[in-house]
């Protein structure tokens, strides 16, 4: 065992002192990579079970954030595939969430509203919708390296592939948001309009 021998109670007072510090930043990416808040607080949960269950194989000064990261993205990679395989479904909670009343439904928990200001913040709606148009594995490696401050070599280790293959998908991702993004960049002033000649 990497920990040496801890028993179950230092354990997991050592994995909860260094795991729940991460736990809005796992939301929001969670949440940009579903594009759902339920769907988010469910990758959140599993991931921190799974990072749980291996905590005794994370390498004790190492990068946790980078050691987590990983288990988000490959459980949201794992979700993501097999939900492709399977037949659309109706979520009748969901259905019922969106009927409920309308105060109860409009008040988010902490996590969520935290969140929600650290992306409003950092993003405005145009920001946002241009990276949710993006494609899944370009916006993956944006969030990961242009949000959240991510080498390449670390984001390589986290999506499990070469750094070559990193830098394609971030230049790509960048271009595509470039793309989306131009005629904002010009309102608000970020560049100079383009001549209409």
């Amino acid at each position: 065992m990497i920990w040496g021998k801890k028993n179950e109670q230092e354990l997991r007072r050592q994995f909860e002192k260094i795991a729940y510090q991460h736990m809005d930043i796992l939301y929001g990416t969670a949440l940009k990579m579903t594009k759902d808040p339920v769907e988010a607080e469910d990758l959140v949960q599993d991931t921190y079970l799974r990072a749980y269950r291996f905590f005794n194989k994370f390498e004790e000064g190492t990068n946790f954030k980078a050691w987590i990261f990983k288990i988000l993205t490959n459980t949201f990679i794992n979700k993501y595939r097999k939900k492709v395989k399977q037949p659309l479904q109706v979520d009748f909670e969901k259905v019922e969430y969106l009927y409920a009343d309308e105060q109860a439904a409009n008040k988010p928990d902490n996590i969520r509203h935290i969140d929600n200001e650290i992306y409003e913040k950092l993003f405005d709606d145009k920001i946002n919708n241009a990276l949710e148009n993006i494609s899944e594995d370009f916006r993956i490696v944006v969030l990961l390296c242009d949000v959240h401050g991510f080498a390449y070599k670390e984001i390589s280790k986290i999506i499990n592939a070469p750094i070559g293959t990193v830098m394609s998908r971030l230049s790509r991702g960048r271009k595509q948001l470039q793309t989306l993004l131009l005629k904002y960049a010009e309102q608000e002033g970020f560049i100079k309009k383009r001549s209409t000649n």
